[in-house]
C-alpha cells in the first residue's frame, strides 16, 4: 500500500512540476521529495517523471497514474470531511456563489448569520462568471446565487444591495469630463454588450435596445467577462452603464465613470432555481433580507 506522503508528493508535484515548489508547498526537504518520488518510481516500476535541467514533465504513466488517484483521494477528503462534519451536527449542505466583486462582502454577512442560526448546515461559497452563472443553477452545482436582478426564470428577492447606475466611458471619451449625464446620450454612441449566454432580461434592462424616449441605442461589441468589457471601454469602442459600486472594484486609470442622473438603481440579492424549495435556502434568503435590514 502507498503510503499518504507519497500520494500528497505525487500529486503536489503534478501540479507544481517543480522539486523546489513541492518542497516547501509540504514543508519538506527538495531531497525529500526526490526520494519519495524515486520509491514510489520504484514501486511502480517505472519513471512518472520526465526531469531535466529546466523542466519537470509527467510521463503517460504518470499521467494515468495522477488521473487515477486524484478522484480517490478527492473522495477520501470528502469522506472525512462529512464524518467531521456529522460528528459536530452538521448534517446538510448549502452552496451559495457570488457573481462581481461588489457582492462578495455582502454575501459573506448573509453567511455569517445564517451559520449563527443554522450551526448544522455547512455553507460553501464561490465565485462565478458571466458565462457560468444561470448553468451553475440549473445543473445544481450552486444552491443559490447573489447576483443583479432581473434574472430570467428563477426566483429572486429580496434585495441585499440597492446602488446607483453609472456610465463607465474611456478616459479620454468625450463624456468623461461630464458630471452627469442622462441615459439619453446612450443614442449617440456605441453600448458594449454582455455575453450571449447571459438572460435576455437583464441584457434589456443594462444594455437596452431604446433609450426611454425611444431613440435606438447602437450596439458596440461584445466582452466575454466584466473585465473585458470594461476594457473594450477602454479601447474606445464603446460605453457601459454599470452600478456605482463598480468604482470601487474596477478601478482602473483608463476607464472613467460618470453618474447617469436619471437611471433607475440596479438591485443584486438572492437567486435560485424556483422549483428548489429546499428549507435551508428559504433560511438563507430570510438571513439575507434580515441582513439587508441591518445595513
Amino acid at each position: 500500500m502507498l503510503e499518504r506522503v507519497e500520494i500528497e508528493t505525487f500529486l503536489a508535484l503534478t501540479e507544481e512540476l517543480h522539486f523546489g515548489r513541492t518542497a516547501e508547498r509540504l514543508g519538506l526537504t527538495t531531497g525529500r521529495v526526490s526520494q519519495v518520488i524515486r520509491k514510489l518510481e520504484r514501486y511502480i516500476g517505472g519513471a512518472l517523471f520526465e526531469r531535466t535541467s529546466r523542466t519537470v514533465r509527467l510521463t503517460p504513466v504518470g499521467e494515468q497514474l495522477a488521473g487515477d488517484l486524484a478522484p480517490l483521494v478527492a473522495a477520501m477528503e470528502a469522506a472525512l470531511r462529512k464524518a467531521a462534519d456529522a460528528s459536530r451536527g452538521v448534517t446538510s449542505e448549502l452552496r451559495v456563489a457570488f457573481l462581481g466583486e461588489g457582492t462578495a462582502p455582502a454575501l459573506l454577512k448573509a453567511v455569517a448569520l445564517f451559520g449563527e442560526r443554522h450551526p448544522d448546515c455547512r455553507v460553501e461559497v464561490r465565485e462565478v462568471q458571466l458565462s457560468n452563472s444561470r448553468a451553475s443553477l440549473v445543473d445544481g452545482s450552486i444552491d443559490v446565487l447573489i447576483a443583479s436582478y432581473p434574472f430570467d426564470g428563477m426566483a429572486s428577492g429580496p434585495a441585499l444591495i440597492t446602488e446607483k447606475r453609472v456610465l463607465a466611458v474611456g478616459s479620454g471619451h468625450p463624456l468623461a469630463g461630464e458630471r452627469s449625464v442622462s441615459v439619453e446620450v446612450l443614442a449617440d454612441h456605441p453600448v458594449v454588450q454582455y455575453p450571449e449566454v447571459t438572460s435576455a432580461g437583464f441584457k434589456r434592462d443594462r444594455t437596452p435596445d431604446r433609450t426611454p424616449s425611444g431613440r435606438p441605442i447602437p450596439k458596440g461589441p461584445a466582452g466575454a467577462s466584466f473585465s473585458e468589457m470594461l476594457t473594450l471601454v477602454a479601447m474606445g469602442k464603446g460605453v457601459l452603464p454599470v452600478g456605482e459600486h463598480s468604482r470601487l472594484y474596477y478601478p482602473r486609470p483608463d476607464v472613467t465613470y460618470v453618474p447617469l442622473h436619471d437611471a433607475r438603481p440596479i438591485e443584486r440579492g438572492p437567486v435560485w432555481r424556483a422549483g428548489n424549495t429546499a428549507a435551508h435556502i428559504g433560511e438563507f434568503v430570510r438571513a439575507v433580507a434580515d441582513t439587508a435590514k441591518r445595513s
